[in-house]
């Protein structure tokens, strides 16, 4: 058997809430839009970072929070790097002094580049962007196909400055990677895999709410990451699957999948899902089925989407033609509906829940504008024997 890769650990290691790196994200153009998803999900959650303010001069003077639909996040978004280095925050709220006199924040550790465009390469503004930070001192993380480690010109600069390059999708060398050797087999507790119909659809999101809402009911969970967003937020276990050789992607994701059973010893380990299965693009929840082997899905689809991301000329699948498909090729079941309410109002949400519920008989919900319990419900509905660890009774 081959051996399982450890915890990821190509970042910092996240720490307490109040130690964790500052960071600027960069999302210029594309903030609360397809392309600005990672930007988008590190305002939603980030374990790893304490996101100070996200560039995109488009919505400049906007909350992060509201702007993506959101409660208000207090993370305001600014024009330019000059000034996100400006911004003044509180400082931690431990004292009457310092809710009488808040102190500047320091400057930001670290410059995100959060946009995950098709292509996963730079635009010259971008590197531009990317050159500016490094020459005000912030490392850089980056979740880009290109790497940056590998750019002449971007690593001098980085030379030059002492700072550090992160590159998120760097696959570990090709000797070190895994094939698959049946070693799933041997994680005894409930997997759940996020599935969906179209990529950016809100995957990551959902499996990192349903993580957090099964903790909260007491249930111990752990995500697996399978995208550069959810190892930028923090995800303990993971791989950036698209950037895998095909060869060793599920080997690779099999091995996360098992390094965290053996880590944690879980109730619950929920698996981020990448594309979809019906995607004419995308092979990566193939890999996700195969390497984890989910006993359970929970399915994301966006009714107003007519169409693919990036692919206008696809029309999107219908939920109960994408269930069906990944119930027969992964030999599993889908016992969740999430909903993305992506150019809906409330009222056609409730609607479409409703119906859906009736048409595929399982629960439906959106976990942004229902809460997130509705998804540990959904999980304890399925599986009524899985209870709190300090609820089990010896039998």
């Amino acid at each position: 058997m081959r051996p399982v890769p450890p915890p990821v650990s190509a970042l910092p290691a996240p720490t307490s809430a109040d130690s964790r790196p500052t960071a600027v994200v960069y999302c210029e153009g594309n903030f609360a839009r397809i392309d600005g998803k990672t930007a988008n999900g590190l305002v939603r959650s980030s374990e790893r970072y304490r996101i100070v303010a996200v560039i995109d001069s488009t919505i400049d003077g906007a909350d992060a929070g509201l702007a993506l639909g959101d409660v208000a996040a207090g993370i305001p978004v600014v024009d330019s790097l000059a000034a996100a280095l400006a911004v003044a925050t509180p400082g931690p709220l431990d004292s009457l002094e310092s809710l009488a006199a808040p102190v500047p924040s320091p400057m930001p550790d670290v410059f995100i580049f959060g946009l995950a465009p098709l292509s996963g390469l730079m635009s010259p503004a971008d590197r531009a962007a990317v050159i500016e930070a490094i020459g005000a001192g912030l490392d850089i993380v980056s979740g880009l196909h290109e790497f940056l480690e590998d750019d002449p010109e971007i690593s001098a600069h980085a030379r030059k400055a002492g700072v550090t390059l992160h590159d998120i999708r760097r696959p570990r060398p090709t000797r070190d990677l895994r094939m698959f050797d049946g070693a799933i087999d041997g994680v005894d507790c409930l997997r759940i895999a996020i599935l969906g119909t179209d990529g950016a659809i809100g995957k990551r999101t959902t499996a990192t709410l349903l993580t957090s809402a099964l903790k909260a009911a007491g249930v111990h969970a752990v995500m697996v990451g399978t995208g550069q967003t959810g190892l930028m937020q923090g995800a303990k276990y993971g791989v950036a699957l698209d950037a895998i050789p095909a060869q060793f992607g599920v080997g690779e994701l099999e091995g996360a999948v098992v390094s965290a059973w053996e880590g944690e010893r879980p109730q619950v380990i929920v698996v981020e899902g990448q594309g979809a299965l019906s995607h004419p693009a995308y092979l990566s929840s193939t890999v996700v089925l195969r390497a984890s082997r989910p006993q359970a899905v929970i399915l994301q689809h966006a009714p107003g989407r007519t169409v693919l991301s990036d692919y206008p000329d696809v029309a999107m699948p219908q939920a109960a033609d994408e269930l069906a498909l990944i119930e027969l090729f992964g030999r599993t079941r889908v016992i969740g509906l999430a909903i993305n309410h992506e150019n809906m109002q409330h009222s056609e949400v409730a609607a479409a829940a409703a119906l859906y519920e009736f048409e595929l008989g399982i629960p439906a919900a959106d976990p942004l504008w229902d809460g997130a319990d509705r998804l540990a419900d959904m999980v304890l509905q399925a599986y009524p024997a899985l209870v709190p660890e300090g609820e089990k009774v010896a039998t």
